[in-house]
């Protein structure tokens, strides 16, 4: 597996787990957080691919 895919199964995992861990919270709070761990995995991808 590619740092790429890694990366990118981590932030799917991280909102799944988001999802399940808080399931009463409204949906913008679930796109808040799905767009908070797309940032830190461009961050991720950006470290790991300099």
């Amino acid at each position: 597996m590619n740092k790429t895919r890694f990366i990118y199964a981590m932030w799917l995992a991280g909102v799944v787990i988001w999802n399940y861990a808080y399931p009463t919270v409204p949906p913008i709070f679930d796109v808040g957080m799905a767009v908070i761990l797309s940032l830190f995995s461009y961050g991720l991808n950006i470290f790991f691919n300099a």
